[in-house]
């Protein structure tokens, strides 16, 4: 198991890698949850006196959201409440000046390191060790700190590369978020746990339902795989119509799957009984999926079918979700998530909610993450340790 800020020496300077990687919108950076968790690891650090270098991403290249990190140190003080130096430059010159003249407890965060080539190379951990980013940065700080969770899945070189020449150690955010998430493989539960299932890529929940069934009792079903999974039980739906792009393709790939998992997991997998869509006004309207033609898109699932889900989690010692139930952003079809994610704020059970943006309905509709056991900001990271799949970044610290 990897070593934590509780194993890491009361002195040294330290290279600090954390995800803030954020949705940009007209070239202005948004803040999010993740600014504030990675704040406080780094409030953690910079109290105890270190001086500290922060490698993070933002966006691709080639993308929009392919930006400079200077309005992220500018959100990062605002979490902090302490300066947040930046440098144009990750480990040329200019960067190494900046990071040779660190104080005690001063923080700077260097470029994008996406702009960096080496970055997303196709290499091992080995050979990501001897890059240029890696063998430069590693001269410079007594240790490696990743509390970038959110990019434990990725074997790029400010992920795997400095743990092999660096000792290394995981941040608050790496080290609960590992925990949390890994909890449905590690933890045993004595009661019912569920499982809340949705969005919109069949191919992920189909691998972690067949990963955790010895674990899992019931599983919720909503979104576009939800409806998949009702076109595989032989109702009209789960097909793509006028503006839609979403099914057939998915259906062409996993109906097979979907089936065998239909048949095989029986009365454990329960389905939308009735969906919501926009009428011609307008406004939301309900239709029972017993004996519906689908004519237009479906963005939630119905009231009926939140009030059987809101039953089996309060009944339940564990709930874990990924993926939401509709469109969750339009207030009109919150019902499904927002429903389902209250139900499990009133109950004591071990929760976990994340995948992809799902998490962000807490938010917007008023509940406390203090309600929750777990609230990940992880996607592609949150589904592995689902599925117990390894994470190279956890293997790299692990040594």
């Amino acid at each position: 198991m990897f070593e934590t800020l509780d194993d890491l020496p009361e002195e040294g300077r330290l290279l600090v890698r954390i995800d803030v990687n954020s949705p940009v919108e007209n070239g202005e950076v948004q803040d999010n949850r993740r600014f504030a968790r990675h704040a406080g690891t780094l409030r953690e650090l910079a109290d105890a006196g270190h001086p500290l270098a922060v490698l993070a991403h933002q966006g691709r290249p080639g993308r929009d959201t392919f930006v400079s990190l200077e309005q992220h140190a500018e959100i990062l003080f605002e979490h902090l409440d302490r300066e947040v130096r930046y440098v144009p430059d990750t480990y040329g010159e200019e960067a190494l000046e900046a990071i040779r003249n660190l104080g005690a407890g001063e923080i700077l965060l260097l470029e994008n390191v996406r702009m960096v080539d080496e970055e997303l190379a196709d290499r091992t951990p080995e050979e990501h060790a001897k890059s240029a980013l890696v063998e430069t940065l590693s001269q410079e700080f007594d240790a490696y700190v990743n509390d970038a969770y959110s990019t434990a899945h990725r074997g790029h070189a400010s992920i795997v590369g400095f743990p092999q020449v660096m000792d290394s150690y995981a941040g608050r955010v790496m080290e609960v978020e590992y925990e949390a998430n890994s909890a449905i493989q590690e933890r045993e539960f004595d009661g019912h746990v569920a499982m809340v299932l949705g969005g919109t890529k069949a191919d992920d929940l189909i691998g972690v339902m067949e990963r955790v069934e010895d674990t899992v009792d019931t599983f919720l079903m909503g979104g576009i795989v939800g409806e998949l999974f009702l076109r595989a039980a032989g109702h009209d739906v789960g097909y793509d119509v006028e503006g839609t792009d979403f099914f057939d393709e998915q259906w062409d790939d996993q109906e097979e799957t979907i089936r065998e998992l239909l048949d095989s997991y029986g009365g454990r997998i329960l389905l939308p009984v009735d969906l919501a869509y926009e009428d011609d006004a307008g406004e939301r309207a309900e239709v029972a999926v017993e004996g519906v033609e689908k004519e237009a898109s479906f963005l939630d699932v119905g009231s009926e079918t939140v009030e059987g889900y809101e039953e089996v989690v309060a009944d339940s010692e564990a709930v874990f979700v990924k993926g939401a139930l509709g469109v969750f952003e339009d207030e009109r079809f919150s019902k499904g998530t927002v429903g389902v994610i209250e139900a499990i704020a009133k109950t004591d059970c071990f929760s976990v909610v994340g995948g992809g943006d799902t998490s962000r309905a807490i938010g917007m509709y008023g509940l406390s993450e203090d309600d929750f056991s777990h609230v990940s900001i992880a996607g592609g990271a949150y589904v592995r340790a689902l599925t117990g799949e390894s994470l190279v970044a956890i293997e790299a610290l692990s040594g």
